[in-house]
């Protein structure tokens, strides 16, 4: 019997008190379709990072109160930028390139998928209010995990697949979002204003999955969100059985 795939999280800064951090939703849901989730410290090093994945199956880039810097992307900061936190970028970074080495199976949301498309070449829109016309409400407040806009999507794509119903909706919880879209990514789902709600790796032999909302709040209630963990989780599962396959032929 193959043992429950570890799935490593990045974490959160809490600047004022330095305490590492991270909200119990990830976890909950992790663990609730058969997963063992793991946190990784914001420690920005890569013999830590090599370490650390090193005995994982999959790699969940959570999301997060900071905005990656900009200057990332080659861009000064906008007005309403909102906190960066060096040490997360920086971190999350490292773990993308030491997952992009090994072929991890990844899930992103929200900043966590900004972070993606940046780190593959991308840029980001860095405050939709002021910077795009038309633009529905995409910081919807509480309840959290309500679904507040529709979705429409790409035939034929990861993401429709999961998709079960004709009108389907999803939180938003973000002022940022995907603008240029990074190497080997493709967007294969939109809010109907505009603004890119779902990312998917174009190679064949990678599973690399970013949405914009926050499943990890509505997996409970909501048929998708649900959908996605599981089919992550069960792509984890595989790596771990190929991983312990290896090792006991070693």
């Amino acid at each position: 019997m193959v043992q429950s795939p570890k799935i490593g999280i990045t974490m959160r800064l809490e600047n004022p008190t330095r305490r590492f951090y991270l909200g119990r939703d990830y976890s909950e849901a992790l663990e609730n379709f058969g997963a063992v989730p793991l946190h990784i410290s914001l420690i920005p090093k890569k013999n830590y990072i090599r370490g650390l994945l090193e005995g994982l199956d999959g790699l969940l880039l959570p999301g997060s109160d900071s905005d990656v810097d900009p200057d990332y992307y080659g861009e000064e900061p906008h007005q309403n930028l909102k906190n960066v936190v060096p040490v997360k970028d920086e971190t999350e970074f490292l773990v993308l390139e030491e997952a992009e080495r090994t072929g991890l199976p990844i899930l992103a949301i929200c900043y966590g998928m900004q972070a993606l498309n940046v780190w593959r070449g991308g840029s980001l829109v860095q405050d939709i209010s002021t910077q795009l016309k038309k633009a529905v409400k995409h910081e919807q407040g509480i309840p959290l995990e309500r679904n507040s806009h529709g979705l429409r999507t790409e035939k034929g794509s990861l993401i429709s697949g999961l998709i079960t119903k004709k009108d389907c909706r999803v939180n938003s919880h973000h002022h940022q979002a995907v603008a240029r879209i990074g190497r080997f990514l493709k967007a294969t789902a939109w809010a109907k204003d505009g603004v890119v709600e779902c990312i998917e790796d174009t190679r064949k032999d990678r599973f690399v999955f970013g949405v914009q909302w926050h499943p990890e709040l509505s997996w409970r209630t909501d048929d998708l969100s649900g959908k996605i963990f599981e089919l992550f989780v069960e792509e984890t599962r595989k790596r771990a059985f190929k991983r312990r396959k290896r090792n006991c032929q070693n």
